[in-house]
């Protein structure tokens, strides 16, 4: 049974206080009231690999593998849950994460030792799982992997403190097959958003509610606030791994009506906050801009340029400018990510020079 205690205003104050440049009281606020004062241990930098992946005709369990490797995620002897994005399907449309790249984790986590690979979404626009996973052609390949699949809408669920509370709630019913994963894996697909600017690895997390509970699509979560529920989901349920199809993204009116626009990488990375920051620069989004983002980088992970390690390719490389709607055009960055890159690295250099590393 969900708290209806209510908090709700004084959250969303702090929340667009922290956001809108940190407010000294909606800071205090933050710490005091809104998230568990321990368990949140952030390192001092994060790191985000960029790896090329041109189509998906990429062998992406070889391509993860390497990546898992490099990037030092422990996964032997782990239960492993893969939280995709299936959510609405319109032919050609680049709304869900590729079933390619779904199955070739799970091939990889299987290959680094994961103990069990498990694909579970609760999609929160179609109500109709079973469709989708046949025509995305998801429950094909995860058939002819042997890979189980979980509804997470009609999961079992269970009550579970929230690990911070800027929606006003302090539990939620989440679905057994999340809590009792060892890593939990964010799998989106990197879209514009209507309501929250961009939908990366945090966003993704809505698929976790159970429709069953919450209804459709995911009712509690838009009352409460879509950028709030994004920051109280990600602390709560606290994915070790996020991995973003950024083959074929989605720019414009997304996440359902958009146009594709192609990248041609995925993003990988333990920390989702750095993962999601390096995906909005990828778009042209300056990350501090993005509220859910912004109050995240104060207890959940990293989001500024030299606090991320960046593995594989660079920014750079792939960035290019999405689409977007007219009332997110303050997303843009004032100075571009190539020119910030350019003075890091100058910072670096210097560094390098007078220390000696």
């Amino acid at each position: 049974m969900v708290s209806k205690r209510s908090g709700s205003d004084v959250s969303r104050r702090a929340f667009l206080g922290l956001v809108g440049g940190g407010a000294t009281a909606a800071l205090a606020a933050c710490r005091s009231s809104l998230h568990a004062p321990h368990g949140f241990d952030v390192p001092d930098t994060s790191q985000v690999g960029i790896f090329d992946a041109v189509d998906y005709g990429v062998d992406f369990s070889v391509l993860l593998f390497d990546a898992l490797r490099e990037l030092r995620v422990p996964v032997a002897g782990r239960s492993v849950v893969l939280k995709p994005n299936l959510v609405e399907y319109a032919a050609g449309a680049p709304i869900n994460t590729h079933p390619d790249l779904v199955v070739g984790a799970a091939i990889a986590l299987r290959r680094a030792g994961a103990s069990t690979v498990t694909v579970a979404e609760g999609p929160a626009h179609r109500r109709d799982t079973e469709y989708l996973l046949r025509v995305t052609g998801l429950g094909a390949a995860l058939r002819e992997e042997r890979v189980a699949f979980v509804d997470l809408n009609y999961d079992d669920v269970a009550s579970v403190k929230l690990q911070s509370r800027f929606t006003g709630l302090s539990e939620l019913s989440l679905p057994t097959t999340i809590l009792r994963a060892d890593l939990v894996v964010s799998m989106p697909k990197l879209k514009t958003h209507h309501f929250a600017g961009m939908t990366a690895s945090m966003k993704n997390l809505f698929g976790v509610v159970p429709g069953a509970v919450y209804g459709w699509p995911k009712n509690l979560l838009h009352f409460r606030g879509i950028q709030e529920s994004t920051v109280d989901l990600t602390a709560t349920v606290r994915p070790g791994l996020a991995i973003v199809d950024a083959v074929t993204c989605m720019e414009g009116d997304g996440p359902i009506k958009g146009t594709a626009k192609h990248l041609g990488c995925l993003v990988v990375g333990r920390d989702p906050v750095a993962v999601d920051a390096t995906c909005a620069r990828l778009m042209g989004i300056e990350p501090r801009r993005l509220a859910y983002l912004a109050v995240a980088s104060r207890f959940l992970g990293r989001i500024r340029l030299e606090q991320i390690v960046q593995r594989g390719e660079t920014v750079v490389r792939f960035a290019s400018d999405f689409e977007l709607l007219p009332e997110f055009a303050r997303l843009r960055p004032s100075v571009s990510t190539e020119v910030l890159e350019r003075i890091l690295s100058r910072a670096r250099a210097a560094l390098e020079r007078r220390y000696g590393h």
